[in-house]
């Protein structure tokens, strides 16, 4: 009996305890503190309660309390309380990441310097680097950020950009921060090592797990050459892992929407696979599994019953809203950039346009500034195949073969090519039909849109012509040539219509650099094309032209470059003004920056899908798990010894 009064007592005291700790949590709340300081708590019924009395037990059961008369009051902060209040910040660090971060450094950084020579594609990332130096404009089928990056350490660190990366193997001089140009890479391989470790974590792995994966990354001989070099692969693979650790991070947090954590995983994640995107275009497919992961932790959210329609659109807003606005942003900005910087013209400027070069400072710019704009009759102009490979129509005083290997026969008329070299030869001159004197006369007789014309080779004054006749390579089509008259059976078929494409911005004048415009044979209504191949021997190995009856195509694309009015209906004078064609600058020429931007993206998609092609290092999908190919990336020049890296990233 005695024992059952004890427990009882015991039983309503502790009760009295927790419902005490309880209100007092609770008012803690209300009032912004956890201090027990601060409160001052009465009660009728629990201030008689001596509990250490009551513990002595004297047979009386103890009524069950409540705390309905009980009051809790919070005080009046003091300044001392106040100021016992401070921030607090938890710094945690794991131990075993930065193992793996010192090791990483360690094995990257260690003798950063050799070898002391051009290293595999070093050769190619050099150049853009000293380019960056010297503001020269380069073409690279891949986005600049990953060559910025290095190319900003260069300049910190001195570099002029003088050195010529002419061959792999080449020694680099002692004025070469060589330590600074492959700094970036080997930063960012070391952080591969961590960053990696991190995302098992994350996708749950067990701890050892995750510092199992990341070192045998660490111990990757493949990796570790590719982030001691001047190479892009290195910071590919660590922005892209960080833009997926940064969205798991963001995917677990999906029932906290649009807390400051769940925006900054979100963004940083969306300009981490940009960025990634921005090194090389591979890195797009990072980018999509990213989204794919995006795409589907909101698609879970949908069978959420709890949330409203409302709060499942603004999540969706949100999210659409960073992943456009934020990629977009990134990818313009590097580029904007790349071409602020990049102002003047150099080796590479030929691939584009000749617009966007007439742009840059010096090269076609210095020459094209102050020709005159109209074409007229007379013009002595070069045409330039717009779109892809940069080539001008071109002439000589060769003809084709009677009979082509295959036995089929020619016009034997003089040879048409599209030449990729400025020439003398690539020289014509505009002429209406019914006139035979060249000089131009003010007002000039400009060209219009669906004028007909006839266009005459400055050198060997013979007109362009097209008959029905099998061209050499393309056979489906019909051969180009300049007309001769053999006094045969085959007479002159010398009249092209001009098809001005873009008149709606360059106006129905046919304009120097500016109009588009397709040249269409008038006998077969087909037009003059650039088909991308190459002529045998007896051609020079240049670029067939063709007349193709499907005209609305980019290889029937044309532009006036060069350009001059005719002063001397003497011969010999006219070839002597087409040798000495270059004109005085007047005024620049300007372009904006998103016409360079969309020509540049052109034309990197276009190159693109020319190098798509076999070589002599590349190797296949069969041969990469047991890497039986392998690339020599540097080959000693004293001892001869090859420093062979064995990967499938070929």
């Amino acid at each position: 009996m005695e024992s059952d009064l004890r427990h009882r007592k015991h039983k309503n005291v502790n009760k009295i305890k927790k419902n005490l700790i309880l209100k007092i949590k609770q008012n803690d709340k209300e009032c912004g503190t956890n201090d027990e300081s601060t409160l001052n708590i009465k009660s009728d019924e629990a201030s008689e309660i001596d509990f250490q009395k009551r513990d002595e037990g004297d047979g009386e059961s103890v009524p069950d309390q409540t705390l309905e008369n009980v009051s809790i009051e919070p005080k009046v902060f003091t300044k001392n309380v106040a100021q016992k209040m401070h921030f607090r910040i938890n710094l945690e660090i794991d131990v075993i990441a930065m193992f793996l971060f010192v090791a990483a450094v360690v094995t990257r950084f260690y003798k950063l310097e050799e070898p002391r020579n051009i290293v595999f594609d070093e050769l190619h990332y050099g150049k853009y680097v000293s380019l960056y130096m010297k503001r020269t404009f380069y073409f690279d089928p891949h986005p600049p950020f990953g060559k910025q990056l290095i190319a900003g350490v260069a300049f910190l660190a001195g570099f002029d950009g003088h050195f010529k990366f002419d061959r792999i193997g080449s020694a680099y001089k002692d004025t070469v921060p060589l330590f600074a140009l492959r700094l970036v890479p080997a930063f960012f391989g070391s952080l591969i090592i961590p960053t990696s470790y991190f995302l098992m974590l994350q996708l749950n792995c067990k701890q050892w797990v995750a510092a199992l994966a990341a070192f045998l990354l660490l111990c990757d001989n493949a990796l570790l050459t590719q982030s001691r070099f001047i190479l892009m692969e290195s910071m590919l693979l660590e922005l892209a892992l960080f833009g997926l650790l940064c969205i798991i991070r963001f995917r677990k947090l999906q029932d906290q929407p649009f807390c400051l954590r769940w925006w900054f995983w979100l963004i940083s994640g969306s300009i981490s696979l940009t960025l990634a995107l921005c090194v090389k275009y591979v890195g797009f497919f990072s980018c999509c599994l990213g989204l794919a992961v995006i795409f589907r932790s909101f698609w879970k959210m949908l069978s959420n019953h709890n949330l409203s329609d409302a709060s499942l659109v603004i999540n969706a807003l949100a999210r659409c809203t960073v992943l456009i606005l934020i990629p977009l942003a990134v990818y313009f900005g590097v580029f904007y950039v790349h071409l602020a910087i990049l102002y003047k013209a150099g080796p590479h400027d030929s691939v584009m346009t000749s617009a966007f070069q007439a742009s840059l400072e010096g090269g076609l710019a210095s020459i094209t500034k102050g020709q005159p704009l109209e074409i007229g009759h007379g013009s002595q102009i070069t045409l330039r195949h717009t779109h892809g490979r940069a080539c001008w129509l071109h002439s000589h005083n060769h003809v084709y073969p009677i009979r082509y290997a295959d036995k089929r026969g020619s016009s034997h008329q003089q040879q048409v090519t599209c030449y990729s070299f400025k020439d003398v030869n690539n020289w014509w001159i505009i002429k209406r039909p019914n006139k035979n004197n060249l000089v131009v006369s003010y007002p000039v007789d400009s060209i219009n849109h669906g004028d007909i014309i006839q266009i005459v080779h400055g050198i060997t004054s013979r007109a362009l012509n097209s008959h029905d006749v099998a061209a050499p390579v393309s056979p489906q089509n019909q051969e180009v040539s300049c007309y001769i008259d053999y006094n045969v059976s085959m007479p002159a078929q010398n009249l092209w219509k001009v098809d001005i494409i873009n008149r709606e911005q360059a106006g129905n004048v046919w304009h120097t650099i500016q109009s588009q415009v397709r040249l269409v044979h008038v006998n077969s209504s087909q037009a003059l094309k650039f088909t991308g191949r190459q002529l045998p021997d007896w051609g020079f190995n240049q670029h067939e032209v063709v007349t193709d009856r499907v005209t609305e195509q980019d290889d029937t694309v044309w532009n006036v470059e060069e350009h001059r009015y005719t002063k001397s209906e003497d011969e010999k004078e006219r070839e002597r003004e087409l040798v000495n064609a270059e004109m005085i600058p007047l005024h620049e020429t300007s372009l904006s920056f998103w016409s360079k931007f969309i020509e540049l993206q052109y034309k990197m998609l276009v190159s693109h899908q020319e190098n798509v092609q076999n070589h002599m290092y590349s190797s296949d999908p069969w041969e990469w798990p047991m890497m039986t190919r392998g690339i020599a990336y540097w080959v000693s020049s004293d001892d001869n010894v090859s420093k062979i890296l064995y990967t499938s990233c070929c």
